[in-house]
């Protein structure tokens, strides 16, 4: 084994500053080759640096203008938050600001960004400002270790939590920097929740009742022509409406299908009561999603909707067998007039279409 000086580059005893060099040893491998190795650390420890306070840590009225500066932060952002409302309320939605760049854009959701956007990066400022200007600010070293922490570690965490809270300065003044921010973030987490008026009105008791009502006769989808219940064969389905009515709104939750089956099969009693002579009624819209269910098949009885393939049991009420749908078809009951021609004897026996929140 040899010894040898480096500089401070790597060269050898002839570099250009070996007062600044490495000891370095070079020893023989089994395989005839060198390997060296420094026998002193090239990067020593520096230490650490004397611990400087902060002006607001000596300062008393720098501490106090930089709360004031927090809590000032903190108000205008509840100030932006409120401006967000504001423009919700005052500013036309058709009306059109033109920017260089960007063109013509939509002055409220112009308004919403810049408002909202305020609002938050106020926020996030005056907490930076606080935790570096007010909050306890000591120098800390910690050794790495295994990913799980010492349970004497695990234990002291909530400790450093309580701790940590009673250093971030909230007891001693927490209405100005607490209270403004309680008021910010309250005020930026609700200002968005206006925009749910844009959702339009409450149904009300629009989605509970459609066109139909008692006698009212029923047509043919597309010839508008009456149906008589004789003409109606087994295991046929008939895309069906309610008669003189024209408007698309009210067409969408009135359409049904007429279904005859064997008496006999049915299995449930109250769908027996609602139809006549094995002819029944069901919506045609399902109660997943709306699709308009358009396949029926025959050998099983089942009412399959296209779009999510929710399937309904025909023979039992319109049962949801299969699917996403939560809920049976809605049936309209139906009778027939002197003339021998199918009508309704009143509206559905429940809402059609998707389930709602006031429904019930």
């Amino acid at each position: 084994m040899s010894r040898y000086d480096t500089d401070g580059d790597g060269h050898g005893p002839d570099g250009a500053n070996g007062s600044h060099g490495h000891a370095v040893e070079v020893s023989e491998t089994p395989t005839g080759r060198h390997a060296a190795r420094l026998t002193d650390d090239p990067f020593a420890d520096p230490g650490r640096l004397p611990h400087e306070p902060r002006r607001t840590d000596v300062d008393a009225q720098a501490r106090r203008r930089a709360e004031r500066q927090v809590a000032t932060m903190f108000g205008l952002s509840t100030l932006a938050a409120i401006g967000f409302v504001v423009a919700f309320v005052a500013i036309d939605k058709d009306a059109f600001v033109s920017l260089p760049l960007f063109g013509e854009i939509g002055a409220q959701n112009l308004a919403f960004g810049l408002f909202l956007g305020l609002s938050l990066l106020l926020i996030g400022t005056g907490v930076i400002h606080w935790s570096r200007k007010l909050m306890t600010s000591p120098e800390i070293v910690e050794e790495r270790h295994s990913l799980r922490s010492p349970e004497p570690d695990r234990e002291s965490a909530a400790a450093a939590v309580k701790e940590g809270a009673e250093e971030s300065t909230l007891g001693r003044r927490p209405f100005l920097i607490g209270g403004s921010l309680v008021g910010a973030l309250g005020a930026a987490t609700v200002a968005p929740l206006i925009t749910l008026r844009d959702l339009g009105p409450l149904p009300e008791k629009k989605l509970r009742h459609t066109a139909w009502a008692e006698q009212h006769q029923i047509v043919f989808e597309h010839s508008n022509l009456p149906i008589r219940a004789v003409d109606v064969p087994i295991g046929a389905m008939i895309t069906a409406k309610p008669k003189d009515v024209e408007d698309l709104n009210e067409l969408a939750k009135a359409v049904i299908l007429i279904l005859r089956l064997e008496p006999d099969q049915i299995q449930n009693a109250r769908q027996l009561e609602l139809g006549y002579e094995g002819i029944f009624a069901f919506s045609k819209i399902c109660t997943h999603v709306g699709c308009p269910i358009g396949l029926y098949e025959r050998e099983t009885h089942h009412l399959l909707c296209p779009c999510h393939q929710s399937t309904f049991d025909v023979l039992n009420g319109a049962r949801v067998i299969f699917g996403p749908a939560a809920r049976s078809l809605p049936q309209l009951p139906i009778n027939v007039d002197d003339a021998g021609f199918l009508v309704a004897e009143g509206d559905f026996d429940q809402p059609v279409g998707p389930s709602f929140w006031e429904r019930g």
